[in-house]
């Protein structure tokens, strides 16, 4: 079978005096005959190219599954005398939102059963779950194509009944005012996709006519609706990439006016929350890695913030956590979190909490109550599966209360993870989090490392129950925790962006080659992965070395970057000109077109690769990993595998359902176990 041959269609762009010949810009065109009819191919190429593996990825699929505890559940938390948890069922693809009232041995009441809203279409996501203040009424969104663009519904607890105001075309992202009859929503735009409008909604009248409460003009930033935890006050978040403004109104005063926290300042990112009289500032103003500031309610200008944890230099301060007796800090030290506990919010009564493994994570869990000693967080490492504690502040006694359950032959003890160092191009240290099956040893084994590197996000080594499947026969599997990320505090997102965004690829190169060079692998055997942005650093680094990788992922990836962020109306782009920086200046436009994969696909040997996209992506449009195929098609010189997989019924995040999204990563498997043959 001829791989598909996609059409040409010469596209000149034009900008600095200089012009991009683009052969597939024609893809743009979702509802294009031609376009449809070349995916479809890609897809049939696809699965003729694998199907000696199907029967390896129905197993591999069926294994996963097995691992599943059929009818798990969270662990549930109190909340103004109600337990709320979710739950699943044997059988059942999406989650029952549960709650019982005054113990766990009352009689279930179900919230919401994501189910019955699924039934009849091939993709179902529920986000942005607000419960009003009296407990009685549940507004929620619901996004049944995988746009991430919600209907948001609401639901009588009481009757079961939903009221007939329905409102098309939010976020998902909404919250209610204390006297349960006003939600806040946030808006976005219908093109561009970006969260620019805060509306006010009366419950039992005309979405229609609704009251516009705040717009963001400013195209680089997007808004957001929230609490503060004291519940006191409702928030009006907005930020861009490097800057943060918020305004706030008292929860019980829905038709009151928003005021100003702090007004935006260049490079001044802060978060605020509150208990008691007194407002927290999380802020980088003078703090590469933040420090935390309080203020009364009635003196919020920033003369009269005062510092109560300054900053440092090796200690990111992620995360705060306020309670009216304690105050708990999430920070990261040396690549790793850390949990720290300060009784009375004093320096010298505080404490870290002690974790063991050589990689982990570890995270602050939901706490909604502020007068509680009691602290939820959360920990798992590449051998731990999730867990859920919680501690007596006061006493340090801990309580395991949920650990995501491993069905079938699993002990952590039969897994190893470790925790290395390799030396990027410029001899800066970067981390590696990796973890094998101990019967295999420290050998050249077949190894996948991933990364993503972008937006500050760190990839913290977490657990995962379809990596069994990898790791059983006999992988390595590899985070390589480089520049781009903030795992070594803001600096290291600092140095991997925008001008200095090529360290995030060389970083990368750097970690596989210390991974063969100190026998973990070897270059027939090293694979690499990654996603979305971390899909970009995938095409970068097969433009850059090729031949260090035998075969290569590209999840949802960001590949065409000159050409997007160069057009304003595509969804994203006028909000990550700070992270990548705007071409329409010169220097930033030379800077991205000397990596952007897509512009520097050339005729070469390039690894097995395996794309993976969605039709209906929101974040990276399914066009960008389409014509990069095409590109590749054209140009390479080898007869490796290259092959395209398009969701077209999903968009950025894969299928929904609690096991669906696995038919892909069986898919994703098969393809590196068949490479490995090759």
């Amino acid at each position: 079978m001829q791989p598909p041959k996609a059409k040409k269609v010469p596209h000149t762009h034009s900008i600095h005096s200089h012009d991009r010949i683009d052969n597939y810009y024609w893809m743009r065109d979702r509802e294009n005959p031609d376009l449809l009819a070349h995916l479809k191919a890609e897809n049939e190429f696809k699965e003729k190219a694998l199907e000696d593996q199907d029967p390896l990825k129905e197993e591999i699929f069926k294994e996963i599954k097995a691992r599943f505890k059929p009818d798990d559940q969270s662990a549930p938390y109190l909340l103004k005398g109600h337990y709320y948890y979710h739950r699943f069922e044997q059988g059942k693809e999406y989650p029952f939102f549960c709650r019982r009232e005054g113990s766990m041995e009352a009689e279930e009441e179900i919230i919401l059963d994501v189910n019955i809203l699924a039934e009849g279409k091939s993709y179902c996501q529920v986000g942005g779950m607000a419960l009003s203040k009296d407990h009685n009424l549940l507004a929620y969104g619901i996004d049944t194509q995988g746009r991430r663009i919600y209907k948001i519904r609401i639901l009588n607890l009481e009757t079961r009944e939903y009221f007939d105001d329905e409102i098309e075309g939010a976020t998902g992202n909404m919250i209610w005012a204390d006297d349960n009859e006003y939600l806040f929503y946030s808006m976005q735009d219908k093109e561009t996709l970006r969260s620019h409008r805060i509306f006010r909604h009366k419950l039992k009248t005309d979405p229609t006519k609704d009251v516009l409460i705040y717009e963001e003009k400013d195209d680089t930033f997007n808004c957001y609706v929230s609490k503060t935890k004291s519940k006191k006050y409702l928030q009006i978040g907005s930020n861009s990439t490097l800057v943060t403004e918020t305004h706030i109104l008292e929860s019980n005063n829905p038709l009151g006016e928003f005021r100003c926290f702090h007004p935006r300042e260049a490079k001044h990112e802060y978060s605020i929350d509150h208990v008691g009289d007194t407002f927290y500032v999380l802020s980088n103003d003078q703090a590469e890695n933040f420090r935390l500031l309080t203020c009364k309610e009635d003196k919020l200008g920033k003369e009269n913030w005062v510092e109560l944890i300054p900053h440092r230099k090796e200690v990111l301060l992620e995360d705060i956590e306020v309670f009216n007796d304690y105050l708990v800090l999430e920070e990261r030290e040396g690549g790793l979190t850390q949990i720290k506990v300060m009784p009375g919010y004093k320096q010298d009564h505080a404490y870290y909490l002690e974790f063991n493994d050589p990689t982990y994570t570890s995270y602050l869990g939901f706490n909604p109550e502020p007068a509680t000693k009691t602290l939820r967080y959360g920990y798992q490492s590449m051998t731990t599966p999730a867990s859920v504690y919680e501690m007596d502040m006061a006493s340090k006694d801990q309580n395991l209360i949920k650990q995501t359950p491993v069905l079938g032959n699993f002990s952590s003890d039969q897994y190893t993870s470790e925790r290395l160092f390799a030396t990027a191009s410029d001899g800066i240290q970067v981390p590696i989090s990796l973890v094998y099956k101990k019967e295999f040893g420290k050998s050249e084994r077949p190894l996948l490392l991933y990364a993503y590197g972008s937006y500050g996000y760190s990839m913290d080594p977490s657990f995962s129950l379809a990596r069994l499947s990898l790791l059983n026969r006999g992988f390595v599997f590899a985070i390589a925790h480089i520049r781009g990320g903030s795992e070594m505090g803001r600096f290291w997102y600092d140095t991997g962006k925008m001008l200095k965004k090529k360290n995030t690829f060389t970083d990368f190169i750097a970690c596989g080659e210390h991974l063969v060079k100190e026998g973990y692998t070897s270059k027939e055997k090293l694979f690499a992965s990654g996603g979305s942005a971390g899909g970009l650093l995938m095409g970068a680094i097969i433009n850059l070395r090729p031949d260090l990788f035998k075969g290569v992922i590209a999840n949802v990836p960001f590949v065409d970057v000159v050409t997007t962020m160069l057009d304003p109306d595509i969804p994203l782009t006028t909000g990550e000109y700070d992270e990548w920086g705007n071409p329409n200046e010169k220097e930033y436009y030379d800077y991205i077109l000397s990596y952007s994969p897509y512009d520097n696909v050339e005729a070469k040997e390039y690894p097995h690769l395996l794309v993976i996209s969605g039709l209906h992506d929101s974040q990276v449009q399914y066009w960008e990993p389409t014509k990069w195929v095409a590109k590749l098609r054209e140009y390479k010189t080898d007869t490796n595998l290259l092959l395209l997989h398009t969701n077209m019924e999903a968009g950025h995040s894969g299928a929904s359902g609690r096991f669906e999204p696995y038919r892909e990563v069986a898919m994703e498997y098969v393809f590196l176990l068949k490479v490995l043959k090759l």
